[in-house]
């Protein structure tokens, strides 16, 4: 595995998620508790970043916050130029369809669907016809290694074939970014390399820019950049 790095940005990498003076914060009763403080973030086209932390350090909520699964206390969230604070709820959720394919710790896949119908959800949710995109489903199971398991359901594969079901669903609508949240963290030590392998392959063959939050510095190692973060502040 390669040693933690920075790759240099250049300018002529696009900004796909930028983040300017982000708070959140929670109500327990009466107290308010600050779990994101000030978050100022770039994250350039390509880039594959690791955000790392210990547990409730407050980087999976800054995860949800920049895939507008969560919203803001205060500051503001761009995702390809486009500010998530002004959007109504259809336009966020054609975003979050369209632009952002999201990889669980838990895969989220439904289980009395086999795995082509659990990869092509996020194409019948978005209206379009699943016979357009049979071609494009042959490739992604290709790439994740499925290709003779696609009429299997989630309980008939292991964990690691499971995340890589997850993995094919989130770039079957190819979106620019993939959000990645602990992907490995329900994995053996020997599948969890599997799949940062095919982490790396899909952000260098394909582009996509990989953004995911792990506590492992052995995951985070796969990243171009690693963002710390510690008690809801970011150290880059």
């Amino acid at each position: 595995m390669e040693a933690l790095k920075r790759i240099p940005i250049t300018e002529a990498q696009r900004a796909v998620i930028e983040t300017c003076s982000l708070y959140k914060t929670y109500k327990l009763g009466a107290v308010d508790v600050e779990v994101l403080k000030d978050i100022n973030l770039s994250i350039h086209e390509g880039e594959f970043v690791s955000i790392m932390g210990p547990s409730g350090s407050g980087k999976s909520t800054l995860l949800y916050l920049i895939g507008g699964l969560d919203k803001p206390t205060a500051g503001s969230i761009k995702i390809n130029s486009k500010e998530l604070s002004v959007m109504k709820d259809k336009e966020q959720s054609i975003l979050r369809r369209r632009d952002i394919g999201f990889v669980f710790q838990f895969y989220n896949l439904i289980p009395n669907l086999n795995i082509e119908d659990n990869i092509m959800l996020p194409i019948l949710l978005d209206g379009k016809r699943i016979r357009d995109h049979r071609k494009k489903l042959d490739e992604i199971l290709e790439v994740v290694g499925l290709t003779d398991r696609r009429g299997h359901t989630p309980r008939e594969l292991s964990g690691g074939q499971q995340q890589r079901v997850a993995i094919a669903r989130a770039l079957i609508n190819e979106p620019d970014i993939i959000l990645a949240d602990e992907p490995i963290g329900n994995l053996d030590s020997k599948t969890g390399t599997e799949v940062m392998e095919l982490l790396r392959k899909i952000n260098k063959e394909k582009g996509k820019t990989i953004v995911q939050v792990t506590h492992s510095r052995e995951s985070a190692a796969y990243g171009d950049r690693v963002i710390n973060v510690k008690d809801g502040r970011v150290w880059q």
